[in-house]
C-alpha cells in the first residue's frame, strides 16, 4: 500500500508512505458555506508541480541545510542534504483505519551514513470532523541523548480559491508578533531583520519571498489562521513548535508554505557539533518528545 486515504463528513486527506507525507487535504463545505465554488469539495493543499515537486514533507533529522551540507558527529562529517532524510524515506505503515493513520520511520544502514543515531520517528494523522491532526514522536534506543530538528512544511493553495486575488490573503496570528525575525541566504541563517508582521498580521505578496523564507525563531502564537475574503480559513494550531517559517518560490509560485518548526537552520558562519547546533532537540534515552499541528478548516465568515 502506497498510500492511504483516511476522512471524516468534512474531510479526506491522502497520506504517502514515501515521507509520510500529506498529499492531498479535501474539504467540504457545510451547505450553503459559499466561497468555495459551491458544495464540492475543496483541494486546500499544492498538488505539487513545476514550481515546486512536493505537498507536505516532514523535515528530520536537519530543518533547513546545514553548513557544507554536512553534519559533525564526534569530529567526523556525515553528508547531509536539505531538510534531512525523512522526507525521501520510505515508511512503515503501522496503523491505517478509516479516521487513523500511522507510520514509522527507524534507523538502518541507509541512515547511519547521514546521521550515526539510533532513532525512530512515528507520524500519525487523525481527522475528526474539519480537522486533521498530526503528531510526531521521537525517540532513541540508544545509549545517549538523540540530537535532531523536527519540521513540517506543508503547502497551501495560493490563493485558496480560484478567483481571489492573491494580496487579498493574510497570514492571521493569536497575537502580536513584534519581535525580528531571521533571513535566509544560501539556505542558511542571516542576522536578525525587522519582521514584516504588522501586528499580528502578515499581508502575503510575492514580493516578499524575494530572500526567501520568512524565520520567526521567537514566533508566540500557537495558532496561526490563513485565508482571504470569501474564502475558507486554514487554522494551524501548534505545540511542540517554537519556529515557524512562512515561505513561497521567490520567483512566485500559487501556493504558500507554513512551516511549524522545532530546530532551524545553521546560522551563517557556524561550525560545530551537531549535539551544540543552535535550536536544536534533543531527546535522552527511555524518553520520547512529542510535537503536534491540528490544522482546521473554517467556513467563509
Amino acid at each position: 500500500m502506497d498510500e492511504v486515504r483516511i476522512a471524516s463528513d468534512r474531510l479526506s486527506v491522502v497520506v504517502a508512505r514515501h515521507g509520510a507525507e500529506l498529499q492531498s487535504l479535501r474539504w467540504t463545505p457545510p451547505a450553503g458555506a459559499g466561497g468555495s465554488g459551491g458544495d464540492d469539495p475543496l483541494e486546500l493543499l499544492w498538488q505539487a508541480g513545476p514550481a515546486w515537486r512536493r505537498h507536505a514533507p516532514v523535515l528530520f533529522p536537519v530543518v533547513g541545510r546545514v553548513a557544507d551540507d554536512e553534519v559533525v558527529v564526534d569530529g567526523r562529517r556525515y553528508p547531509m542534504g536539505q531538510h534531512g532524510f525523512a522526507r525521501d524515506s520510505d515508511f512503515e505503515l503501522l496503523e491505517a483505519s478509516p479516521s487513523r493513520a500511522v507510520l514509522r520511520l527507524v534507523d538502518d544502514e541507509a541512515t547511519r551514513e547521514h546521521y550515526p543515531f539510533p532513532f525512530s520517528l512515528v507520524v500519525a494523522y487523525d481527522v475528526a470532523d474539519a480537522a486533521v491532526s498530526v503528531r510526531w514522536t521521537v525517540s532513541t534506543h540508544g545509549g545517549q541523548p538523540l540530537p535532531y530538528s523536527l519540521g513540517w512544511h506543508p503547502a497551501f493553495r495560493w490563493p485558496l480559491v480560484d478567483g481571489v486575488a492573491k494580496t487579498d490573503h493574510v497570514v492571521r496570528f493569536a497575537e502580536p508578533e513584534p519581535d525580528d525575525v531571521r533571513g535566509v541566504r544560501g539556505g542558511l541563517l542571516t542576522e536578525p531583520v525587522p519582521t514584516p508582521v504588522q501586528g499580528d498580521v502578515l499581508p502575503l505578496q510575492e514580493g516578499l519571498f524575494a530572500d526567501d523564507a520568512v524565520v520567526m525563531d521567537r514566533v508566540r502564537s500557537r495558532t496561526v489562521r490563513y485565508g482571504a475574503p470569501g474564502t475558507p480559513t486554514v487554522r494551524l494550531d501548534v505545540e511542540g513548535f517554537p519556529q515557524l517559517g512562512v515561505w513561497s518560490k521567490p520567483s512566485g509560485a500559487d501556493f504558500v508554505c507554513l512551516e511549524p518548526w522545532a530546530g532551524l537552520a545553521s546560522p551563517e558562519g557556524w561550525q560545530g557539533e551537531l549535539r551544540d547546533k543552535p535550536y536544536s532537540q534533543r531527546v535522552a534515552p527511555g524518553e520520547v518528545r512529542e510535537a503536534a499541528c491540528t490544522v482546521t478548516v473554517e467556513p467563509p465568515a
